[in-house]
């Protein structure tokens, strides 16, 4: 196990190294007595104040997963599906993956766990699917309330096209889903397994099936879309206390459009690793419209890179430790337990 943990252990030190020359590259760009003075105006409590209102968006965000995927024997807890969406946040905000490795560290976690690697694997699809779906509604809500507030046509443009192609995405993703791609990727990983003589790739059959299973059932699809709505909502709260903490208060209105468009920006950087950069100018130009310097929009983007890196450092670390954890403590510890 040495290699594998000096290996992420590095990549892990990359990450951090990526977010910190970025955060570097933004404040000698923008100026870095404007932005470290509202920083420092948030002091210490007020920034950790931000960083553990994130634990309400886990929870409901782990709640969703667990309703599309909680039904697998046997089953885990809320506490395990709290964990592993940590691990997941923590790989996809701070290792250099496309913002999406960490639903197969999940699953992967998952099997370790006992739970059959195609319910895993299908559980971990259709929870992103649904994560997608439900943030172009919320991106739906903000250009809403965008339109109503400060009227910017310019930018609601610039977004409209921008969600057009999020929901052809989306949409694409889930009908290759239905339509088989999940069963020509079971195929192809079933013909490789012979060839290389690995039994484990055996594993994988059934993914199709598994995965069509879930989105036949409309009552689990509502809950989590309603779970992860919650979630995405609570994002809208987030920036309404990392700003009044910033010195500069914004309503609940205003809250949900900069947020909303901000992730928004940040989806569409999915191939940046940590869409680094991406993020921290969509919502430097979201804040803009609502007549707000742009350091103040760079100042909430630290905060939460700040938040990502507190909480993602820990969480690799308990990825390696669950990796490294024999498999029958893991699959019988006491959080396995509805």
């Amino acid at each position: 196990m040495r290699g594998p943990l000096r290996s992420t252990k590095l990549v892990g030190a990359l990450g951090t190294t990526a977010v910190l020359t970025v955060a570097w590259w933004l404040l000698s760009n923008h100026g870095f007595a404007p932005v470290l003075q509202l920083v420092r105006h948030a002091g210490w409590l007020g920034l950790s104040a931000v960083i553990f209102f994130h634990l309400g968006q886990m929870f409901f965000s782990a709640a969703g997963w667990r309703v599309i995927a909680g039904s697998t024997e046997p089953q885990k807890g809320l506490r395990i599906f709290m964990l592993l969406r940590w691990i997941r946040e923590a790989v996809n905000n701070l290792l250099p993956v496309a913002q999406i490795g960490g639903e197969f560290v999940g699953a992967r976690l998952l099997e370790r766990g006992g739970v059959k690697l195609t319910a895993a694997i299908a559980g971990a699809v259709c929870d992103l699917t649904m994560e997608m779906a439900t943030q172009i509604a919320f991106t739906v809500l903000g250009l809403g309330l965008l339109l109503l507030t400060v009227q910017d046509h310019g930018i609601a443009i610039s977004v409209v096209v921008g969600l057009a192609a999020a929901t052809g995405v989306a949409c694409g993703f889930f009908v290759a889903q239905w339509v088989g791609m999940a069963r020509l990727i079971e195929a192809a990983l079933l013909r490789l397994g012979k060839a290389l003589g690995r039994q484990e790739f055996g594993q994988i059959e059934g993914l199709h099936a598994a995965l069509i299973a879930l989105y036949r059932s409309p009552r689990r699809l509502l809950q989590a879309a309603g779970l992860h709505s919650v979630s995405w909502l609570l994002g809208g709260v987030e920036v309404c206390l990392a700003l009044h903490v910033l010195g500069h208060d914004v309503n609940l209105s205003s809250g949900l459009v900069i947020e909303s468009l901000g992730q928004a920006a940040k989806a569409a950087g999915f191939a940046v690793p940590g869409a680094l950069g991406v993020q921290e100018a969509g919502y430097a130009v979201v804040i803009a419209v609502f007549g707000v310097s742009p350091e103040l929009g760079i100042a909430l983007s630290l905060v939460k890179r700040l938040r990502e890196i507190v909480f993602a450092l820990p969480g690799l670390a308990a990825w390696h430790w669950f990796e490294t954890r024999p498999r029958t403590r893991w699959a019988h510890s006491p959080g396995a337990t509805p």
